[in-house]
């Protein structure tokens, strides 16, 4: 019983665990990037134009959406791209979603829970680091 206890001590560490959230977040993420880069990022501009941006600003979600994803999935600048993830998330809140912070979706959660765990989850990345199983690691 000692050896199983040993081994899940050294499998479940820390940086197995920030492991677990870089490729959730990454991953999942790009689900998101890849649809905007098969689909285009027409309705993106359209939400940045009508919220007073220029238009440009909304080739940022490839960056946030697709590039950061992945660097953080490899952990490769992940303080930095966790950063620009966050922040991406949050623009997406303010643009799509800041009619519905308050609203309940049909389950009983918070109807903008899905860019909100993703934010939040950046933002954990961004304090933790990418730990053991990265490039970043020194």
């Amino acid at each position: 019983m000692r050896t199983f206890e040993n081994f899940l001590g050294r499998v479940l560490s820390d940086s197995f665990g920030k492991l677990v959230l870089r490729l959730t977040l990454g991953i999942l993420m790009l689900f998101h990037g890849y649809n905007k880069y098969v689909s285009g990022i027409n309705g993106i501009q359209g939400l940045v134009s009508k919220n007073g941006f220029p238009e440009f600003l909304a080739y940022g979600v490839y960056i946030g959406e697709i590039i950061a994803p992945i660097l953080i999935i490899i952990g490769l600048y992940t303080r930095l791209s966790s950063f620009i993830f966050a922040s991406t998330m949050g623009v997406a809140i303010y643009l799509a979603h800041s009619s519905e912070i308050f609203d309940l979706g049909r389950s009983g959660g918070l109807a903008i829970e899905t860019p909100l765990l993703f934010m939040f989850g950046a933002i954990a990345l961004m304090c933790l680091g990418a730990g053991r199983y990265s490039v970043d690691q020194k």
